[in-house]
């Protein structure tokens, strides 16, 4: 495994796959705890409209917590999105956009 640190813009444009092969979307943008100097969440766009189903008709994108990313790779890959999709906790209200 490379251990050279990356620029967080590199993950800008990588497509985003569920850790079952299912495409979610695009990275469009990252949201970031300045303080921390952590990545919290990538900004979608290009999204899989099956996927997310009536979630997002009239947002733009989606936010997924970073907390769900699995593997960054030439893809990112995360958590299974669609039970969390289809039963969202209280915890994961981040995801509408």
């Amino acid at each position: 495994m490379d251990d050279t640190p990356q620029e967080i813009t590199s993950l800008v444009g990588r497509e985003v796959y569920s850790n079952n092969g299912v495409f979610v979307g695009e990275v469009e943008d990252l949201r970031l705890n300045v303080g921390g100097e952590a990545v919290t969440g990538l900004a979608l766009g290009g999204l899989n409209y099956e996927l997310f189903g009536d979630e997002v008709t009239t947002a733009r994108g989606v936010i997924l917590p970073y907390r769900w990313v699995r593997s960054v790779g030439d893809i990112i890959l995360v958590t299974d999105v669609v039970e969390r999709v289809k039963e969202p906790d209280e915890e994961e209200d981040e995801l509408v956009a």
